[in-house]
């Protein structure tokens, strides 16, 4: 009987060790590579073989030009990763999990939809990226390879580490969702611009 118990004292230790320090499954590792580098891509295609007149083109005084657009981009990649970062920092704790009310397509959604408007913060406004935009999207580029590397190799617990945004508790992973899925939205913006009828045609 003792015997019996130690066994399953040690499968129940054995399961919470594993929940504590839970990897990336393949699915989630894959999916999240896939969506990175499909809305980098998505965002490259957009902007390509813009003229000056066509980046800086405002449809009225209270619409981000694609320019703006891509400064914003560019300066919440590092932003939002500081998030993923300051996470990381923390210890993996899985009795919080149930805290995590929002599911990974949740936050996809809410972050794709454009007919959520929501003000940025004012350190992501693009006034603050006084560069041009092809330094933005250098700087973009760069960054999101690095963010891509890391996915590829991370060992780290995701899952069990957590940031609380304004519309609900999420853990990291969904974090790397959200820098995706900030990309897809602002892409849309880009493309309602260049949708305008008075966007200027080459």
């Amino acid at each position: 009987m003792k015997s019996k118990l130690s066994t399953f004292l040690m499968m129940v230790l054995l399961c919470v060790s594993s929940l504590a320090n839970a990897q990336m499954t393949k699915e989630e590792r894959d999916f999240a590579v896939k969506y990175m580098n499909e809305t980098a891509e998505q965002l490259a295609k957009a902007v390509k073989g813009l003229s000056e007149e066509q980046m800086n083109f405002k449809p009225d005084a209270n619409t981000w030009s694609v320019a703006e657009c891509v400064k914003h981009i560019s300066i919440s990649e590092g932003f939002t990763w500081q998030i993923v970062e300051g996470a990381l920092k923390t210890a993996p704790d899985a009795s919080k999990r149930a805290e995590v009310q929002v599911t990974d397509e949740q936050v996809m959604m809410f972050l794709e939809d454009r007919s959520q408007k929501v003000k940025t913060f004012p350190n992501l406004e693009p006034q603050n990226n006084t560069g041009s935009m092809k330094d933005a999207m250098t700087n973009f580029k760069k960054l999101r390879k690095e963010h891509v590397k890391f996915i590829k190799a991370s060992k780290d617990d995701l899952r069990n580490r957590y940031y609380e945004f304004p519309f609900g508790k999420t853990d990291a992973y969904q974090v790397l969702l959200f820098i995706s899925a900030h990309t897809r939205r602002h892409t849309k913006q880009i493309e309602e611009v260049m949708a305008n009828a008075s966007f200027p045609r080459q």
